[in-house]
């Protein structure tokens, strides 16, 4: 278990404090919900975990593999609900990778981003457009 706290700082901001580190990050609440919008919001959190999860797995794997992925990169957009209440209903992730994977190394980091302990935690109502990028 990872200790985390969190401060209300008034004018919907908050300060997360990582318990061992103690490194510290804002959150405000968006434009579009009365915020700021200087900072992720919580929802912007859910899909950075999300894809820091996917990258981080995959990572774990290529580094035991011998998989070579430095430089992949990750871009997300998180749409959300028109109706309420007010949710994350899709999250578009595009993970662009480097070249030279072979189909069976393709196919093992798809099936790890895919599977993440974030991507199994998020509620089966979201829907999650996963597209996967080679250049070659």
């Amino acid at each position: 278990m990872v200790p985390q706290s969190l401060s209300y700082l008034g004018r919907l901001r908050c300060r997360a404090t990582h318990g061992p580190s103690k490194v510290e990050f804002l959150t405000d609440a968006p434009t579009d919900n009365q915020g700021r919008g200087e900072s992720f919001s919580p929802t912007d959190l859910l899909v950075t975990s999300l894809i820091s999860c996917q990258v981080t797995t995959m990572g774990i794997a290529a580094e035991k593999e011998g998989i070579g992925m430095d430089g992949t990169t990750v871009y997300a957009e998180k749409h959300m609900s028109q109706d309420p209440p007010r949710r994350v209903a899709r999250i578009v992730v595009r993970i662009d990778f480097p070249s030279g994977l072979s189909s069976d190394q393709r196919s093992r980091l798809e099936h790890i981003a895919r599977t993440c302990p974030v991507a199994r935690s998020i509620h089966p109502d979201i829907v999650l457009d996963l597209l996967f990028a080679y250049p070659d």
